[in-house]
C-alpha cells in the first residue's frame, strides 16, 4: 500500500480572496443585524433616560449632540436601511423572484449602493 505524502497547509491570504457581489450583500446584511442587535440596549437606555426627567432628557440631548453620536447615527442609518433592503431582498430570491445569477448580482450591487445613499439621506433629513 502506497502512503501519499502528507500535504501541507496552504497560507490563505485573506486580502487577496474576491468575493462574489451577492456575498459581500449577505455579509452585510449580517454585520448590519448585529449591529442593530447592540444598538437596541443603548439606544432604549437613552430613551430611558431621556424620558426620565427634563435633565435627563437635556444630558441625554447634549450627549446626542457631539461629532461621535453623529458617526454612531450614521453607522445606525446605514445599518438600518442595509438591514431592510437586504432583507427584502432574500425575502424576494427565496420566493423565487430575483433569484437568476444576473438579477440576483443585480439586486446586491442595487443595495450595496442604495443603502448608503439613502443613510446619507436619513441623517441629513434628520438634522436639525
Amino acid at each position: 500500500m502506497d502512503k501519499q505524502p502528507r500535504r501541507l497547509l496552504v497560507f490563505l491570504n485573506l486580502a487577496q480572496i474576491r468575493f462574489p457581489i451577492g456575498a459581500i450583500a449577505s455579509i452585510a446584511h449580517r454585520v448590519s443585524g448585529v449591529l442593530l442587535f447592540i444598538a437596541l440596549p443603548v439606544l432604549a437606555a437613552l430613551l430611558d433616560a431621556s424620558l426620565r426627567s427634563e435633565a435627563g432628557f437635556a444630558s441625554v440631548r447634549g450627549l446626542l449632540s457631539s461629532p461621535l453620536a453623529l458617526v454612531v447615527s450614521g453607522v445606525l442609518a446605514w445599518a438600518l436601511v442595509h438591514h431592510v433592503l437586504a432583507g427584502i431582498r432574500h425575502l424576494l430570491m427565496d420566493v423565487g423572484i430575483g433569484g437568476e445569477l444576473e438579477r440576483a448580482r443585480a439586486s446586491a450591487r442595487l443595495v450595496l449602493l442604495a443603502a448608503p445613499a439613502l443613510a446619507l439621506l436619513l441623517l441629513v433629513w434628520g438634522l436639525p
